[in-house]
């Protein structure tokens, strides 16, 4: 049976956050693991970057704090750029056991348009990838 140890997990700061925290925080009890929450901010300005980075921090520092309730050892990076080549460049630069994430469960176009993270990661990682269907 696979143990995972160092999980990192996508976080887009939507409400789709929690649904992927349910998830991991069991898991990373189960396997005595260290999570690391990751969001990138992606923008066009600086002043957008700033606010966004603000934003990300306070929210994912939310979900660090209720991880670290349930007894689960949790980090938070934050990055600005390209989210799928920000999130690549994290895990090949790092020894993870798992990546997971939560899919918006977008429709075929919708996939073409959002589901870009997911399908790079899917394509481009050999870390294994878990992903979770967020509900409509």
């Amino acid at each position: 049976m696979q143990v995972y140890k160092k999980i990192l997990v996508t976080m887009d700061c939507s409400p789709v956050d929690d649904t992927i925290i349910e998830h991991i925080s069991a898991l990373a009890l189960q396997n005595k693991a260290e999570v690391f929450l990751i969001h990138v901010v992606h923008s066009h300005t600086l002043d957008q970057d700033r606010a966004l980075h603000k934003q990300a921090e306070a929210s994912l520092q939310l979900q660090c704090e209720l991880l670290q309730e349930r007894g689960v050892r949790s980090h938070i990076i934050i990055r600005s750029g390209e989210p799928e080549e920000e999130i690549v460049k994290e895990i090949e630069g790092n020894d993870y056991n798992l990546v997971a994430m939560a899919t918006h469960g977008h429709t075929f176009i919708g996939d073409m348009l959002y589901g870009s993270v997911s399908q790079t990661l899917k394509h481009s990682i050999s870390t294994p990838l878990l992903l979770i269907k967020a509900p409509r």
